[in-house]
């Protein structure tokens, strides 16, 4: 399995959140995946669960691209329970 935080995968959307008043873009699997796994960013314990999901799935299409629709729609759910989208 590939390194999925240095993943070039696209996802099939780019997000663009608001964080500290600064947009910030993701459009790969590895964008996404060290946003996720970098805690300082947001806290997510209050959506573990589906934080949990996205980063299987990030770490799912880190080593196959097919895998990207549903990793992208893992991070959208994740980042529309945590009303970031």
């Amino acid at each position: 399995m590939s390194d999925p935080a240095s993943s070039e995968t696209p996802l099939r959307t780019t997000f663009k959140i608001k964080l500290n008043g600064d947009t910030l873009a993701i459009a790969t699997v590895g964008q996404a995946y060290q946003f996720l796994t970098n805690f300082k960013s947001v806290e997510w314990m209050e959506f573990r669960s589906l934080h949990e999901e996205a980063v299987q799935a990030l770490e799912g299409a880190a080593g196959n691209a097919m895998l990207a629709v549903q990793a992208t729609n893992a991070v959208r759910a994740l980042f529309v329970s945590a009303k970031l989208l």
